[in-house]
């Protein structure tokens, strides 16, 4: 006599397709306008066969052409065959991807569905479009950060970290002058909600012990509250490139201006290229890819142009970097 063992066996899925985006059509040039903010941007798609029936979610994403959807963007999900955005929404999201405005930028869309866990997603072809944003003030999401360093108060404005994709990732810096600064996260301007870490493990807990930073200097803050976790970095940042004394061999470090909550320093540069790093790394560095004064991690190159004497700040304290260079 022998027994066998009957196996659990799944869905065998013999033949599939993935759904086909129709619309917009490719190569569509689109300009967003503050006048055309509500007007909105249609897209429709074939249903995805997964050789059996199965209620599938659609999910329409975006990224920069060519990044092979590293990075995507979405800006629709349901169930249906067709979806729609509003230019306004489509324009915040594309500023806080930190595209440039005023030019068009090549973009891919994709649709993606999505029945189970279990079961491979499957994408459309990607269309390629241009979409030229506009400049807007956008209302981040935010944390508060109060602590030891500026009174324990939940409510300063000056004191929070932000949310750029509104997903729940925020981060931001924060300048402690005194070494075992304490402080704590709030959500809104009150205590109600607050997190600290208790244990000290990364581990964000709600009405926690406050988190300590041991040594005086500028931080850099990461709070992760759909896992509920955060990381805090002390950073030294410095000038590098070809147009400083060190060349890209060193850094020339910078200095905490509290008068006017700025990192700053003033040096001679020649003709040639700088960008800002921390921790004398790579690993955290900023660069400008626009030329439009706002810098973007990994960023390009920021050109001088003449040999001089200048003074250069970095600005860590808004929702986008910024800096100067100012020739005396």
């Amino acid at each position: 006599m022998a027994s066998c063992k009957k196996e659990e066996v799944g869905p065998v899925l013999d033949q599939v397709s993935a759904p086909v985006l129709t619309a917009p059509a490719p190569g569509a040039l689109i300009t967003l306008t503050e006048e055309n903010a509500a007007t909105l941007m249609t897209f429709e798609w074939s249903a995805a066969d997964y050789g059996f029936q199965a209620a599938v979610t659609y999910t329409v994403q975006l990224d920069q052409a060519g990044n092979d959807f590293a990075t995507p963007v979405d800006l629709l999900k349901n169930t249906k065959l067709s979806g729609a955005i509003s230019y306004g929404d489509l324009n915040n999201l594309l500023i806080a991807g930190g595209y440039p405005d005023g030019v068009p930028s090549d973009l891919e869309i994709r649709v993606k569905s999505h029945i189970s866990d279990k079961v491979d997603d499957l994408f459309s072809d990607p269309v390629t479009v241009g979409i030229q944003p506009y400049m807007v003030t956008i209302d981040y999401p935010v944390l508060h950060v109060p602590g030891s360093y500026q009174g324990w108060d939940p409510s300063d404005e000056n004191t929070v970290i932000y949310s750029l994709k509104s997903d729940n990732q925020y981060e931001g810096y924060a300048y402690f002058a005194d070494p075992n600064t304490e402080f704590k996260y709030t959500q809104g301007t009150t205590w109600a909600v607050n997190w600290g870490d208790t244990g000290a493990d990364g581990t964000l807990d709600s009405d926690g012990d406050n988190i300590k930073a041991a040594d005086a200097g500028m931080y850099k803050l990461n709070v992760d509250l759909t896992n509920l976790t955060h990381t805090f970095l002390k950073t030294d940042w410095g000038l590098i490139g070809s147009a400083t004394p060190g060349g890209w061999d060193s850094d020339q470090d910078m200095a905490w201006d509290a008068e006017n909550s700025v990192l700053t320093i003033t040096l001679d540069l020649v003709a040639g290229d700088i960008k800002f790093r921390a921790n004398d790394d790579w690993a955290i560095n900023l660069g400008d890819n626009d030329t439009n004064k706002s810098l973007e991690y990994e960023g390009d190159n920021i050109p001088v142009a003449e040999n001089g004497n200048y003074t250069i700040t970095l600005d860590l304290s808004g929702p986008i970097y910024t800096y100067t260079v100012t020739k005396n």
